[in-house]
């Protein structure tokens, strides 16, 4: 006898989620974006909006990229990409004197950083990280049903010791971010190997570089050299920052060839589109005159700002990286709201556990001089009873 239709409609809208959702997922906070530039420029009023909150180079990709986007052929639409971006891989093999095989390219770092908490946990492990840094380590291994240890930081930097005490026989996987999002601060030479001597091959080290092409200093670590002494490093960088490739979502991950292979038995292959594969291409022929241009721009960048959270008597983090920090005298998303009425955007802190902070993107000196402009303004409109101390 068939089933009734009418039963079988409204038994679809009585899904026993607790039974068939695991628990670590039901208990997983969901991660909404921000909506697309238009609707927010509806909603609050304004004709134009400044993006300083997703530390997005301004300038714009290479030259090289642009002609890369402009040839891009119709008929190429309908071709799957190279599963495993074998023309990149090259190219990086030469630039960084290593084997093609010893990178893996994704669909941006989240990717990357997927695939190598599904290659090495287990149910009962658990990764390290610190508490305020980027945050999808994190989430990537609890909606994974994984341990999240997080360190909290000291002076605004990873505590290598605090992090070595946390681990335990179940420790897998080492977070660095080095520099750290979102305080720019970073572990010299030093402090990265003597870290690396003391894990002793007993867990991988991930250190994410997604912005040492804005770092300067001669004592900043070279996560793709140190493999050659520490086989349980794997590096991640990615072209979403400097070379201004963010929406073609692309990053990579460097290591032995045999992490290597691990981690791409993991790998989702064909998640790197053809066009994305062919601009980092042409990002990595310029990487000299244009990551000097960047750099002077975040340089002059630096200097306005913080000059005025000094005028102003503001706290303030500015280190390594195309952003800085500031805690501001009142709630950060009521600050998010009166800089969008005026149609500059910012990174609220309170998800990345500082409270009361905003992050800035550091762009070109006529964006900066207008919200230095318009932030000032508002901190000195704030009735004294507005300000929280």
């Amino acid at each position: 006898m068939a089933a009734n239709p009418i039963s079988w409609f409204f038994s679809m809208y009585e899904l026993d989620f607790s039974r068939i959702v695991p628990a670590h997922i039901q208990a997983f906070e969901v991660y909404y974006p921000s909506k697309p530039d238009k609707e927010l420029m509806r909603l609050y009023g304004v004709d134009h909006l400044h993006r300083l909150n997703n530390n997005e180079n301004a300038l714009g990709p290479p030259p090289e990229v642009t002609g890369v986007m402009s040839d891009f052929q119709p008929k190429t639409v309908p071709v799957y990409p190279n599963g495993d971006c074998f023309d990149l891989r090259e190219i990086l093999s030469k630039k960084f004197d290593k084997d093609p095989g010893q990178f893996l390219v994704g669909n941006g770092s989240c990717e990357v950083i997927a695939s190598v908490i599904k290659a090495f946990c287990e149910k009962g492990d658990n990764i390290i990280t610190a508490d305020k840094t980027f945050a999808v380590y994190e989430w990537v291994a609890e909606f994974s049903g994984f341990e999240a240890r997080l360190i909290p930081l000291k002076d605004n930097a990873f505590d290598p010791k605090a992090m070595l005490d946390a681990m335990d026989r179940r420790t897998k996987i080492m977070f660095v971010c080095n520099p750290n999002n979102p305080t720019g601060t970073y572990w010299d030479k030093d402090t990265m190997t003597g870290f690396l001597d003391a894990v002793d091959n007993r867990a991988v080290v991930v250190i994410d570089e997604a912005y040492r092409e804005y770092v300067e200093e001669e004592d900043f670590p070279d996560g793709m050299a140190l493999m050659d002494q520490y086989p349980n490093v794997v590096t991640f960088r990615t072209f979403s920052k400097m070379y201004a490739l963010a929406s073609l979502r692309i990053g990579y991950l460097c290591s032995t060839p045999e992490i290597v292979e691990m981690i791409r038995r993991t790998h989702v292959v064909y998640s790197v589109n053809t066009l994305a594969q062919r601009a980092a291409f042409a990002a990595l022929s310029n990487d000299g005159s244009f990551i000097r241009e960047t750099r002077k721009m975040v340089g002059q960048a630096k200097v306005l700002l913080c000059s005025l959270f000094d005028e102003l008597d503001l706290t303030y983090v500015c280190n390594q990286g195309n952003y800085l920090m500031v805690k501001v005298p009142i709630s950060d998303t009521l600050m998010y709201r009166k800089l969008m009425t005026r149609g500059i955007m910012v990174r609220t802190m309170t998800g990345f556990r500082f409270p009361n902070w905003i992050r800035i993107s550091l762009v070109q000196q006529p964006v900066m001089e207008e919200f230095c402009k318009i932030f000032g303004r508002i901190i000195k409109e704030l009735p004294s009873s507005r300000i929280q101390v």
